[in-house]
This record gives C-alpha cells, sequence and structure tokens, in this order.
C-alpha cells in the first residue's frame, strides 16, 4: 500500500469515528480550533507573508489577491469557524417517518458522506473554512491546496493537528497533501474518497472530472452576468454594478459581463461608465456601447471569458429576452442578477436565467455561503443535481435508510392472499 493510501485509510477510519461522535464533541473541536488560530495568528501571518513573497509577480494578480491572508481576512476565516460551530448539526436528521405496516417502521435520517478530496487554488483560508465545515458534518478531509500556499497551509493544518490532539476528534480526519503528483493518485482513490472537490480553473476542473471514478462536485468558471433593464433607478443600478465589479473582482461572483437595455444605455451608461473608471475598470464594449462611451472592442471571446481582474465587457440588448439569451449561451451557470422596477421582468429573469444564483435589484457578489448564512463553504457548484450553489453543510451530508421491524418478512406481502401496507405518515408526530 503507498503512502498515499494509508493517507487515506487513516482519514477514512478518522472520518468514520468523527460521524459518530455526538455535536457537542465536534462544536467544542471548532472552539478550540477558532482559539488556537487566533493565538497563532501572528505565525500564520508570516508564513502567509513568505509565500507571497515567493509569488509576487509570478502569478496573476487575482490569484494574488486570493494567495493574501492578512489580519482581516483570517479575523473573517476565524469568526466563520465559530459560525459554523453554532449552525444546527446536520447529522442524524429525520427527513421521513412511515409506517409501512405495524411494527414495521422507515426512516430516512442524515449521515456524512465519509472523506472529502479538497483541491483549491492559492486561498488559504479555504482551508478553514473546508476544514470547520468537514468536522461540523462528520467527514474526514484530504486537502491539496496550490503550491504558492504551501507554507501557510502546512502551518494552519499543524496548529490545527495540534489542537484536535486536545479533543475528542482524531486529527487523522483532516489531512493535507503537499505535492503536485499527488493529485493523480489521490484521483485514483476511489475505495477511501467519496467525493471530489476541485476549485480552480475551468481546464483543471475539467481535467478532475475527465480522470476520476469519484464523484466530482464544482464549477469551472464563474462568469457572472448583470442585466440593467429599461425601468431601472440610475443610482441603485450605479451602487450594485460597481459593487459587483469592484468590490473584490478575483472572486468567483464578480460580474465579467454588463448587459444593458439599449431603451436607458445612452443616459446610463456613461454614469455607469465614469463609476467604474473611478474604481480602476477597464472597459471594453460591443459596437452599440463605443457609439455612447470610449473604450476598447470587445471580442466574442470577452463574453467568454472570467476577468478576475478590474475589466469588464459590456453589451448593449435591445430587450429582456435577448440578455436572457445571452447570459444562457455564454454564463457559467454560476450567478447572474437584473435591475428593475418591473417586477414581471423580474420574475420571467429569474425563472428562465439558467444558473444556481438568480438575484433581483441586488449584487452578485452575495452568492458566498458565508453570506447566505451556511457559516462557510466548501466551493460553489453549478450543477444541476443538488447541491447548487454554495455548498455548506446540507451538501457534505446524505442519508440512509433504516427501517425497523419485528420479524416481518417480504412474502407476507406477495402472493395470492397478500397484506396490504398501511403507508402511514408518522413524521408529524415526532
Amino acid at each position: 500500500m503507498s503512502d498515499l493510501q494509508n493517507i487515506a485509510k487513516e482519514t477514512q477510519i478518522a472520518a468514520r469515528q468523527l460521524g459518530i461522535l455526538p455535536e457537542t464533541a465536534r462544536n467544542n473541536a471548532l472552539m478550540a480550533i477558532a482559539s488556537a488560530l487566533e493565538k497563532h495568528q501572528n505565525e500564520i501571518i508570516t508564513a502567509n507573508k513568505a509565500d507571497c513573497d515567493a509569488s509576487e509577480g509570478v502569478i496573476s494578480s487575482a490569484l494574488y489577491a486570493r494567495l493574501k491572508l492578512g489580519e482581516s481576512k483570517l479575523k473573517s476565516a476565524i469568526a466563520g469557524v465559530q459560525d459554523v460551530a453554532r449552525l444546527d448539526d446536520p447529522i442524524a436528521m429525520v427527513s421521513l417517518k412511515r409506517e409501512l405496516d405495524e411494527g414495521l417502521i422507515l426512516h430516512r435520517v442524515s449521515c456524512p458522506l465519509g472523506v472529502l478530496g479538497v483541491i483549491f487554488e492559492a486561498r488559504p483560508d479555504a482551508l478553514i473554512q473546508i476544514t470547520s465545515l468537514a468536522i461540523k458534518s462528520g467527514n474526514g478531509v484530504i486537502l491539496k491546496g496550490g503550491k504558492e500556499a504551501l507554507q501557510t497551509c502546512t502551518t494552519l493544518v499543524k496548529i490545527i493537528h495540534e489542537t484536535l490532539k486536545n479533543t475528542e476528534v482524531n486529527p487523522n480526519a483532516i489531512q493535507l497533501l503537499t505535492t503536485r503528483e499527488e493529485i493523480k493518485g489521490l484521483l485514483t482513490l476511489d475505495k477511501y474518497v467519496d467525493l471530489i472537490i476541485p476549485r480552480g480553473s475551468n481546464e483543471f476542473v475539467r481535467y478532475v472530472q475527465e480522470n476520476t471514478k469519484i464523484p466530482v462536485l464544482g464549477h469551472a468558471d464563474g462568469i457572472c452576468h448583470l442585466f440593467i433593464d429599461s425601468d431601472a433607478d440610475l443610482l441603485q443600478t450605479i451602487n450594485i454594478t460597481v459593487d459587483a465589479k469592484t468590490h473584490y473582482p478575483a472572486a468567483c461572483n464578480s460580474i465579467e459581463t454588463l448587459l444593458i437595455h439599449k431603451a436607458i444605455a445612452t443616459k446610463f451608461l456613461p454614469e455607469i461608465a465614469k463609476a467604474l473608471r473611478e474604481k480602476g475598470v477597464e472597459l471594453r464594449g460591443d459596437e452599440e456601447t463605443q457609439k455612447i462611451i470610449n473604450c476598447e472592442s470587445a471580442t466574442e471571446e470577452d463574453w467568454q471569458t472570467e476577468y478576475s481582474d478590474l475589466i469588464l465587457a459590456i453589451k448593449i440588448v435591445d430587450n429582456l429576452t435577448n440578455a436572457i439569451s445571452h447570459i444562457n449561451q455564454y454564463g457559467s451557470k454560476h450567478t447572474d442578477a437584473i435591475v428593475t422596477n418591473n417586477q414581471q421582468n423580474a420574475e420571467i429573469f429569474m425563472s428562465q436565467v439558467d444558473s444556481a444564483g438568480v438575484y433581483h435589484n441586488c449584487s452578485t457578489r452575495f452568492a458566498d455561503g458565508f453570506r447566505y448564512g451556511f457559516g462557510a463553504e466548501v466551493g460553489i457548484s453549478t450543477q444541476k443535481m443538488p447541491p447548487r450553489g454554495p455548498v455548506g453543510l446540507e451538501g457534505l451530508v446524505t442519508y440512509k435508510y433504516k427501517l425497523i421491524g419485528n420479524g416481518q418478512i417480504a412474502a407476507t406481502y406477495t402472493g395470492d392472499n397478500p397484506k396490504d401496507f398501511t403507508h402511514k405518515n408518522l413524521l408529524q408526530e415526532c
């Protein structure tokens, strides 16, 4: 058995132990981790500075922004751990209780997935979020961060392991891989790993999907849109557009394309462009846009690009139908928004845009597990099957059917004189 298989087997054993621990034990472990991270804040920031110094000028500005773990971002991550501890326990939730016959009762009960394999670029704060969600949901996790975040991730896991030694949670439930070669090996461990969550480029996510038998949850691109309808408020439009593009342009929920109704383009576009340029945004527009504002020409490639930077493509559309069509053709099914005072148009937009998140009169930046009240997220899923959107605790549990009887056999309910099932719902009596 290889070293990687041994790690996976240890994680699986620890995960099974974790999955049956009482909620108080898991919560106590999370609060202990939060305290330890706060205590070792300077050590973590120092390690991250070393990673940032080594990566400056080597990686993209978007990736660098994700890599940087300053005091403010670290405090937010620690608060997220505490928030997860305060969430309701996702394990052992009964979603169905049904009498099949007298004395034969069926329960559908939530339970952990088992072992998660999470591969992520840069963001060391993601390691903190993923670890807290894994512990709360009773799952083990094998983490593989990007090489640019190696010192930060190693420091974080060392602190977490030392902390867990003084709790009921086995430290082996949280593992860190450190080499690129281990990714390929991780994808072959279908005997031990129950779900792979890749967080990276389109090419990387597709590579993972095509090279493993393990179920994969994730999204490749974050090509988000904002559509300004003809019946929109100008001030509200400017505020939402600026926030959705500039609040954190490296995030996957930042808009990459602005669509604007032709009826208000001449009035709205110059004001929007002014506000964006004051924030340092480079604008690229279609032919109609260039007739109204001075900007670079947008090409077909721009509609398909996740910039993760202060760049925004702009297109003028004839109507709501054209806006929806553009989004469904070029979008990544992540998050798309409409600004309008026309409630009917808003409802049509949110019904017909095929994305995990559809918003009305608010920024796409709200597409986040923490902002949804999930405490944190392991990632965002754009697949059709659940879980979809920001994936928190509910996306990390499955369920099993528990049938409790008193000697019943299936033959009683078949044959020439079969007994009838009662199929009586008992859940409201729980």
